[in-house]
């Protein structure tokens, strides 16, 4: 599997929206709107939580995540002294479930053991991929409200490393 993960450039804005857009299609089909209503409600919070990540995570890497040199997501990650944060990772649906998403995780944790730093994720409690976070090791360290923030530590993700 071949997967690569390339810088953001100013080109890549309308692919990253439909990357957002597709993370909330099931928040969408549950409201009566017209199409353009949704289309302009979800521009609108791409457009904030962009300006947020910006914001609060100056330093971040942003990328987009190929695979088979199709882009197929993105990829943010913030690397601080004492954690490495993955802010957002999203595949578009039809790439979902391919081993995209838990090869990067396993590489992020990889950096983390061999730099002794836990790696942090922020997970909607009712986001599919809680599972898979479950079963590369994260556990929840605080409740958020909608978010959980999970954690795994280096030493669990050596045990869990021992355990394959």
């Amino acid at each position: 599997m071949e997967i690569n993960l390339r810088d953001i450039q100013p080109a890549d804005k309308t692919f990253l929206f439909t990357v957002y857009a597709s993370t909330r299609a099931d928040e969408m089909a549950l409201v009566d709107w017209t199409l353009q209503a949704k289309r302009a409600f979800l521009q609108m919070q791409f457009e904030a939580q962009d300006r947020y990540y910006k914001e609060t995570y100056q330093g971040a890497q942003y990328q987009i995540t190929e695979w088979e040199g199709k882009p197929v997501g993105r990829l943010y990650v913030h690397r601080r002294k004492n954690e490495i944060r993955i802010m957002d990772i999203a595949l578009l649906p039809e790439f979902r479930n391919h081993g995209i998403g838990s090869t990067l995780l396993e590489q992020i944790l990889e950096e983390g053991r061999n730099r002794n730093l836990p790696v942090t994720i922020h997970v909607e409690r009712f986001n599919p991929a809680l599972h898979l976070y479950e079963r590369l090791g994260f556990r929840q360290i605080e409740d958020k409200g909608v978010y959980l923030l999970m954690e795994c530590a280096p030493m669990i993700m050596e045990k869990n490393e021992s355990a394959r």
